[in-house]
């Protein structure tokens, strides 16, 4: 009968324990969230180009300005502006979004065009956007865009 008991109490303390472990504010696992993002980027180079800009980003009803700049290698000429929409993922608080994103890739724009990247910075944020290109740019490049918040 003791045995069971002890079971009994040792059940308690360790159930008492527990629950002192999460009242008293430990780390638990928060859930990522998402938000928008809005900006304008200007490109410009002659094998190796560099951007520059500015945007928004919306996340949990405010807004926070963003500076953007970076550079590309490869086969880049010409010089485009982009205006670009979307959506930003798995953040948890609006300086996730800094960081340096990158990309290869390949491209042209005259006068107009329409595209849509998806970037990833180190911090785990996800950038999905969409929009128009203006200028006339023909690129196949790597690019690093870095994104930082005003």
């Amino acid at each position: 009968m003791s045995s069971l008991v002890r079971r009994g109490v040792l059940v308690a303390l360790l159930a008492l324990f527990g629950f002192g472990l999460s009242a008293a504010g430990l780390p638990s696992t928060a859930q990522a969230d998402s938000g928008t993002i809005r900006i304008s980027v200007l490109k410009g180079g002659w094998f190796i180009g560099a951007s520059g800009g500015s945007g928004v980003l919306t996340f949990r009803g405010k807004r926070y300005p963003l500076s953007i700049g970076g550079l590309s290698a490869g086969l880049v000429f010409g010089a485009s502006k982009a205006d670009l929409v979307g959506r930003v993922s798995n953040i948890y608080r609006p300086s996730d979004v800094a960081g340096v994103y990158g990309a290869g890739g390949a491209g042209a724009a005259v006068v107009r065009g329409v595209g849509a990247i998806v970037l990833t910075n180190q911090k785990g944020a996800v950038l999905e956007l969409s929009g128009r290109q203006t200028g006339l740019m023909v690129n196949a490049d790597l690019s690093g865009l870095a994104i930082s918040l005003r």
